[in-house]
């Protein structure tokens, strides 16, 4: 439970203070958000345990000893020491990426919460435009780690800042609720929620000549979504095709046969890109680019996010990168 003694004033200087480059991305520690949230640190990981399927691997993390001692060492913080060392917590330290922060505003009640975590938009905003504004010229090497650290969550803080008082999307979930969906089966588009594979075929069907799919997990229902794009659409997929089991080749061919005229270009990722993109429109003036939370074959398995990037002039040069890779070959 909550306690508002107990919570912290947040401003840009704290915030900088809790924030820790762990694994090569900014993290805030669990003990930090408790004091912010007005939690002891037991009672704030209680609330995370009762809703860990929430919170995914790049959400969050337990740190191992090493991170815990470089931590404690280059930011002079006496409070984590490694487990097992006199005056050191006994349970482990969990890390929680600027996603797993957002899904905290999700498992975190009352009024100081919400209060607590809009401040912590704010301030991620702030920061997050203060350092685009002072790296108007990035070199080639860095630009993976701006697409990392720094665009993949630019439109969500708006979005997540809009749903929490939006009534009338509130309105819309308990309407789909009404129809007996699963919440597994939505999925929120653009701040507004739809069931998962109409999500996906919306967006396809939307495409006037490309559609170009970054994900290095397919599956058929990838394919599925595809069929309902527009014939005359050309469909490239780069991707490592890492999914268990893998999209066969014998599952592509009842692809085309069952959609006549279709075919789809394969390119290897080469393991370049962390997160899943699909590109519309590619090269012309009606281009389009989603940042999607989940690969299109788990459309349904658990609520997810797909978001429309708004400034795509950062992306172009990944695309055209990224269509130069080699050919993926399905066996």
């Amino acid at each position: 439970m909550e306690n508002n003694d107990r919570s912290m004033i947040v401003n840009e200087s704290t915030l900088k203070d809790k924030l820790y480059i762990i694994r090569g991305q900014q993290v805030m520690l669990d003990f930090d958000l408790a004091e912010i949230y007005g939690y002891t640190t037991k009672a704030f990981n209680q609330q995370v345990k009762r809703n860990l399927d929430r919170f995914a691997d790049d959400f969050m993390f337990e740190l191992t000893k090493e991170e815990i001692a470089l931590v404690s060492k280059s930011q002079n913080v006496t409070s984590i020491q490694t487990i097992g060392i006199r005056g050191g917590r006994s349970k482990p330290i969990h890390a929680f990426t600027e996603q797993g922060v957002y899904m905290l505003m999700t498992v975190l009640k009352g009024s100081l919460a919400v209060e607590q975590s809009k401040t912590l938009i704010r301030l991620f905003k702030a920061l997050k435009d203060c350092y685009i504004e002072n790296q108007p010229f990035l070199l080639q090497k860095n630009y993976y780690a701006l697409v990392d650290k720094v665009e993949e969550n630019s439109n969500e803080i708006k979005t997540i800042r809009e749903s929490m008082v939006s009534k009338n999307e509130l309105s819309e979930f308990m309407k789909l609720f009404d129809q007996g969906l699963n919440d597994e089966e939505i999925l929120i588009l653009d701040g507004k929620p739809f069931k998962a594979d109409e999500a996906y075929q919306k967006i396809y069907k939307g495409a006037k000549s490309k559609i170009t799919i970054i994900d290095d997990y397919i599956g058929t229902k990838t394919l599925h979504h595809l069929a309902h794009s527009k014939k005359n659409v050309k469909i490239t997929i780069i991707s490592d095709n890492m999914a268990r089991p893998r999209l066969s080749l014998a599952e592509y061919k009842d692809y085309v046969t069952e959609n006549p005229g279709r075919s789809i270009t394969f390119l290897q990722s080469l393991n370049r890109v962390h997160d899943r993109y699909i590109v519309l429109d590619e090269g012309t003036k009606d281009m389009k680019v989603y940042h999607c939370g989940a690969s299109s074959k788990d459309a349904g398995k658990r609520i997810t996010t797909i978001t429309r990037i708004i400034d795509v002039d950062d992306h172009k040069a990944m695309i055209r990168t990224l269509m130069r890779n080699p050919e993926l070959e399905l066996i």
